[in-house]
Order: structure tokens, then sequence, then C-alpha cells
């Protein structure tokens, strides 16, 4: 890692994969909790330790699908694990075990971020029904 903000972003999109908004914010405003915060990541995440990369890219769009997080975030994890070669089943199958721990909302948000990211499209009633939306 490098003390210039801007290449301290480009480093983190390279090893990533994807970059967030707040890391481009802290980049420019906060480049020291940026850098801590990073640390963090990087043992828990990114560091080559026990577990590969895809396992771990797995645990993380999980436990994003617990939390709550943003779409947006849910789905740059989502690409990241088919960027290693994860298939799109293997990440569902994935996001599924959210549904007993954190509910039906949380595992609905999950499933649409995924949905939207893969492109899967469902099966429609042939009869009358409202529509009842993504659940998000």
């Amino acid at each position: 890692m490098t003390d210039d903000p801007q290449a301290y972003i480009n480093d983190i999109a390279e090893k990533r994969g994807y970059v967030l908004d707040y890391h481009k914010v802290m980049a420019k405003n906060d480049f020291p909790v940026l850098q801590a915060a990073n640390h963090v990541v990087s043992a828990a995440y990114l560091d080559e330790r026990l577990l590969d990369r895809k396992t771990k890219e797995l645990i993380f769009i999980v436990s994003l699908t617990v939390m709550r997080a943003s779409k947006g975030h849910i789905q740059s994890h989502i690409r990241v694990a088919l960027d290693l070669g994860l298939s799109a089943q293997e990440i569902l199958e994935a996001i599924e075990i959210a549904l007993p721990e954190a509910g039906i909302v949380a595992f609905q948000a999950g499933v649409e971020a995924w949905r939207e990211v893969v492109g899967a499209e469902g099966i429609e009633p042939q009869v009358s029904v409202h529509e009842g939306g993504s659940g998000v």
C-alpha cells in the first residue's frame, strides 16, 4: 500500500475488484482512518489464510445480506464472486442461508440483489393476482 490517496484507491480497486463510495470519500477527507479500516478488512478478508477467496466472498455476501446492507454493496460482492468463478447458483445457495437466521425480509433483499446481477427471471402466475413486487 501507498501513502498517496489516489494510488491507495487504485490499489483497493485492484485487490477487491470494487470500490465503495465511502472508500472514495474517506481517501479524500480522512485518509488515515481509511487506511486503518482497510488494514482490518485486509486481515479478515483479503489476506490469504486458511479460507480461500471464494469462500470468503460467499461469507461476505451472506453477512451483508443478513445485515441488510445496501443492494449495491451486496451486488459488488456478487460480481466479485462471479469473477472468481463461483456460479450464480452457488451464490444463491449461500444467500439462502440467510433465510432461517435473518428472516424473509433480509433474504428477499439478498435475492433481489442477486437477481439483478445475474439476470435471473421468475415464472409468472397464469391466474389473476395482485402484484407483490420484489419485497424490498
